[in-house]
């Protein structure tokens, strides 16, 4: 976070009440000494008229513009005011709608409790529960939390939230978006009812006035700035841009810009364009819905480092995402609402930077981008297309692609069909080995080694079923069009009374099917009275149809020949004898459909 410009007169703003120092509106030295060590001289305007009151411990509602120092705001007094927990019972609470940003908080706050030997735990899904299960067992003290996790670790007796004494709710306006309205009151209900409140929003609509209303007493309301983002420093352009001429565009615009954040409306999309530039010699970084979480960290960490040009994006980074020193912003795909707009260009013009916005338009959009430029009181022309080689731009990329592969290939080739499962052909005789126990052929086949990428060999159905049952239990659910697409399962709104956040729940029932999760062991069963017959050769082969064998058809014994297949015998009068039942039923292949008369012999079960 950069400073305020400062005033050109020291003494000036010595005596001016509207540029106080951090210790002038009270904020203890040793925090003080910790903001100036990072850089940070002055506060921001919202910090100036909040952290007075936040420090005297009274309920706050604040409403500022994304970007406009929130963390600070509401973090230096929960900070001060913190006393130390007991494991598993923090005593400060943040709650936050989204990962990167509880993330994002957590990294400015650190370096603040550790200088009151304070520790602070970012809690979200999409990673494992080790980290924050030994961060809360551990005693850490304020906890930093999107509600599905925090939920989670409630309903599971890892935290408890009585003793917490001082709680913020950051863009709550966003939890409303995202329907995490029910699960931030079944939370607030089971903090200390002694707490100390604050709220931060970028607009003040009647969901907030909800909260507000229930959980905060007397709140001193300030109000910073405009409810959307300010604008004012971007410079917008609207360029012409066919589907041929996209990629490049983009590719030139980012290289003359600097660090962009490059918006698509789809994740496929982005993944295809993350590609198409790094083709084109950009690096990038890509977050959306279907990545994990690790994955979305390290790409925002490799944006913010330097280390990748360009960080391609859905919506989820429109909201949520912190990041200073955004040079361009490029709509890749137009934004269907103005309200889209506006969040996706607040990426740039940060802290009081300059920026640029560039919108690709093609002939089926310019119709919505009049439309947008005239909600948004933008007299901008639609400019055309640049003149950009395009015929050597894409030779070139298809030159880099082709080297990319070739040295993939060179680094990996053929090893995923070598390792440990062998080849594909073995791996296709693996899933249809013979086995006397059918049970465990299958279970066998679980157990192996999993395939990998490169690994093109067939699976044999009930290993495949297995397969998608697992990856459905773990793939996120979530949506392209706005930010709550990466909502995971965990992270995902309850929208039940606060009855959800108590033990006892009932517990699963037990699965009916065997052990190893396969069907094939009931059939390779016998059923009770008969003969068990030889096992079946094929672990995973469909059962073959049953036909009508008109009078006089030949019935086979099951008894191989010399040449190995099943010797046939015509029954008098074309009736199969019992015997030839008993052998077709040995065989595994399905009974002949009863006849309305039997040949004298009853029918035995053997």
């Amino acid at each position: 976070m950069s400073p305020p410009p400062a005033s050109s007169n020291p003494k000036a703003r010595k005596n001016s009440t509207a540029e106080p120092s951090f210790a002038d509106l009270g904020v203890p030295k040793d925090l003080v000494a910790t903001l100036e060590r990072n850089g940070i001289m002055s506060p921001f305007e919202i910090q100036a008229a909040t952290i007075p009151d936040a420090l005297a411990g009274k309920d706050v509602l604040g409403r500022a513009p994304t970007g406009s120092g929130k963390t600070l705001a509401f973090g230096l007094p929960m900070v001060a005011n913190l006393k130390a927990a007991k494991p598993r019972h923090p005593t400060g609470l943040i709650l936050s709608p989204t990962r990167e940003l509880a993330e994002q908080i957590r990294r400015d706050l650190d370096p603040l409790a550790k200088a009151r030997d304070l520790a602070v735990l970012s809690v979200y899904g999409g990673v494992g529960f080790g980290n924050q299960l030994k961060g809360l067992r551990n005693g850490d003290d304020l906890i930093v939390a999107t509600p599905g996790r925090l939920v989670d670790l409630i309903q599971q007796g890892e935290i408890f939230l009585d003793k917490v004494s001082s709680v913020v709710v950051d863009e709550a306006d966003r939890m409303a978006d995202m329907g995490f309205l029910p699960v931030v009151k079944d939370i607030l209900d089971l903090t200390n009812s002694k707490r100390q409140t604050v709220m931060f929003s970028a607009t003040l609509g009647k969901e907030v006035q909800v909260l507000t209303d229930r959980y905060q007493t007397n709140p001193v309301t300030h109000t910073v700035g405009s409810a959307e983002p300010d604008l004012s420093q971007v410079s917008h352009r609207f360029i012409k841009a066919d589907a041929t001429s996209k990629v490049a565009i983009t590719a030139h615009v980012v290289n003359n810009a600097g660090p962009s954040i490059v918006f698509c409306r789809t994740r496929h999309g982005s993944d295809r364009l993350a590609r198409q530039l790094a083709n084109a010699g950009i690096k990038t970084a890509v977050i959306h819905g279907n990545r994990s979480q690790n994955q979305r960290d390290a790409a925002l960490r490799s944006f913010t480092q330097g280390k990748a040009d360009a960080l391609v994006a859905t919506d989820v980074a429109a909201r949520g995402i912190h990041v200073d020193g955004v040079a361009c912003v490029v709509h890749f795909d137009p934004p269907a609402e103005r309200a889209d707009y506006v969040h996706r260009s607040g990426r740039t013009a940060r802290a009081g930077a300059s920026g640029e916005v560039v919108s690709l338009i093609n002939a089926s959009q310019q119709r919505d981008a009049k439309k947008l430029q005239k909600q948004l009181s933008l007299a901008q022309d639609l400019e055309e297309t640049p003149d950009i080689d395009f015929e050597a731009f894409q030779a070139e990329s298809r030159k880099r692609s082709l080297r990319r592969t070739e040295v993939a290939k060179k680094k990996g080739g053929g090893k995923s069909r070598n390792a440990k499962g062998g080849s594909g052909g073995k791996s296709r005789d693996r899933g249809r080995a013979k086995s006397k126990d059918t049970k465990t052929s299958s279970a066998g086949s679980r157990s192996g080694t999993p395939g990998r990428s490169g690994d093109s060999s067939p699976q044999s159905k009930s290993s495949s079923t297995a397969s998608r049952n697992s990856t459905s239990a773990s793939k996120p659910h979530s949506r392209d069009s706005t930010g709550s697409e990466e909502t995971k399962p965990s992270e995902r709104p309850v929208r039940r009374s606060s009855s959800v956040l108590k033990k006892g729940t009932k517990k699963r029932k037990p699965s009916r099917r065997s052990g190893d999760g396969d069907e094939r062991g009931r059939s390779a069963k016998p059923k009770s009275g008969s003969r068990s017959g030889p096992k079946s050769s094929t672990a995973g082969a469909a059962k073959p149809k049953s036909q009508k064998r008109k009078p006089g058809a030949k019935a086979t014994t099951g008894k191989p020949s010399a040449s190995g297949r099943p010797t046939t015998s015509k029954a008098a009068g074309g009736k199969a004898k019992a015997g030839k039942a008993k052998a077709t039923k040995r065989s595994g292949k399905p009974r002949p459909p009863k006849r309305k008369k039997a040949s004298g012999k009853s029918r035995k079960s053997g």
